[in-house]
C-alpha cells in the first residue's frame, strides 16, 4: 500500500518549510511536494520542491501528476512589502487560493485540505467580546490588508467544502505566532527600541508558540480533525506587560497620529503594519480555545506568557539596529508628529 502524498504551499517560508520537514520525516508519508514562487533558502532534503505560482491554473497539473491526497495551504501572505505591494499580495492570497481550490475540486485523489487561517478574521474593535468563539461574526468586519484577504479566503474555502463534502476540511484560525525563530510584523514591532502605542489603550494579546502551531498543523494533516478551530495559547498579555518584558520603552501616541507613525515605520523598513494591524494594537483580540482542547484534542505546551518569554529569551533584540538608524527613525517620527501638530494648530 502506498503512503501519503502531501502538497504544502508556501514551503519557502519559515513555517511552511518546517512543517514540510516534519511531514517528510513521518514513515507513513511517501512524498511531500513543496510549492512556492521562490526557491527555499535552505536544503529541503527529500522534499520535492516545485517552483510554481498557485495563481496559475498549472497548479492542477502538479496535484494530478503527483496524485496528491492532502493539500496544506500555508501561503496566505501577511505583509505587502514582501511580495511587491498590496495588489500583488491580494492576488496571491485571494486569486491564488481560488486557483488552488479549483485544482483540488477537480482532483479525484485529494481527500484532505488543511488551511492555515488567522483570528484576524474576527477583526478588532471596542465592541469585541472578551473571547471570540468559532461561530461568532466580527463586530467590525476587516476592511483592508491580511485580515480582509483572510475573510475572503475563508469564504472560498467554505464554498469548496460544500462542493466537495467528501474532502476532510480543517480550517485553523491561529492567533499571532511567536517564538525563537519566527519573523512577523509583530515580532519586529517588539524589537523596536522605542515601541509606539496608542495613548489610552492597553490591548489584550494572545500568542501561539511556533512549535505548538506547527504541531497543530501536523496533527490536522496526518489525522482527520475537521472543522473550524481557534488555535492559541492559554492566557493573555497586556501590551504594556509585553513591552516591559521585552525590556523596551513604550511611546504613547495620540490615536489620530497612529497611521502617520505607522507609515514612517513602513518607509524605514522596520515594521510592515497595515491599518488593520494598527487597530489590533489598539483594541487587541482574544480567541476561545476550548474547541482546540476538547474536540481537536490538543493542549498547547506553551501559554501566551511562556511563548512570549521564549521569544524574548531566544533573541538578542535590536542587533540589526545601529544607533544611527535608531536616531534616524526617532527623528522621522518626531518630524511627522510636529508637522501634524502644525497643520492642526
Amino acid at each position: 500500500m502506498s503512503g501519503r502524498r502531501i502538497l504544502v504551499t508556501g514551503v519557502s517560508r519559515q513555517l511552511g518549510g518546517r512543517l514540510a520537514a516534519m511531514l517528510e520525516a513521518d514513515p507513513s508519508v511517501e512524498k511531500v511536494i513543496g510549492v512556492d514562487t521562490v526557491p527555499p533558502q535552505g536544503d529541503l532534503g527529500r522534499i520535492e520542491f516545485v517552483r510554481a505560482d498557485i495563481r496559475n491554473p498549472l497548479i492542477a497539473k502538479v496535484i494530478a501528476t503527483s496524485e496528491v491526497d492532502t493539500v496544506v495551504h500555508m501561503s496566505v501572505v501577511a505583509t505587502p512589502l514582501t511580495v511587491g505591494g498590496r495588489s500583488a499580495m491580494k492576488e496571491i492570497n485571494v486569486i491564488g487560493t481560488m486557483q488552488l481550490l479549483a485544482a483540488c475540486q477537480k482532483s479525484a485523489s485529494v481527500r484532505k485540505l488543511v488551511v492555515k487561517s488567522t483570528t484576524a478574521v474576527y477583526g478588532s474593535s471596542p465592541k469585541d467580546p472578551a473571547l471570540f468563539t468559532e461561530d461568532m461574526e466580527p463586530r467590525a468586519i476587516p476592511r483592508s490588508g491580511y485580515a480582509k484577504d483572510s475573510v475572503e479566503v475563508e469564504g472560498y474555502v467554505r464554498g469548496f467544502g460544500r462542493r466537495r463534502p467528501d474532502v476532510v476540511l480543517s480550517l485553523l484560525r491561529f492567533t499571532n505566532f511567536i517564538g525563537p525563530t519566527v519573523d512577523t510584523p509583530l515580532t519586529r514591532y517588539f524589537a523596536l527600541p522605542v515601541v509606539p502605542t496608542v495613548l489610552g489603550f492597553d490591548p489584550r494579546l494572545q500568542f501561539i508558540h511556533e512549535d505548538d502551531g506547527l504541531e497543530v498543523l501536523r496533527l490536522a494533516t496526518m489525522t482527520d480533525r475537521p472543522g473550524i478551530v481557534n488555535v492559541g495559547g492559554d492566557g493573555v498579555l497586556l501590551l504594556s506587560q509585553a513591552i516591559r518584558r521585552a525590556g523596551h520603552v513604550p511611546f504613547p501616541i495620540l490615536s489620530p497620529l497612529v497611521q502617520s507613525v505607522g507609515q514612517v515605520l513602513r518607509r524605514a523598513g522596520m515594521v510592515d503594519f497595515s491599518p488593520e494591524q494598527m487597530r489590533f494594537l489598539q483594541h487587541g483580540r482574544v480567541a476561545d480555545t476550548t474547541k482546540l482542547r476538547e474536540r481537536f484534542g490538543f493542549t498547547p505546551r506553551y501559554s501566551t506568557l511562556e511563548a512570549f518569554d521564549h521569544f524574548i529569551a531566544a533573541r538578542t533584540l535590536n542587533t540589526v539596529l545601529t544607533p544611527e538608524r535608531i536616531a534616524g527613525i526617532e527623528d522621522a517620527v518626531l518630524d511627522t508628529l510636529e508637522r501634524r501638530r502644525t497643520v492642526h494648530a
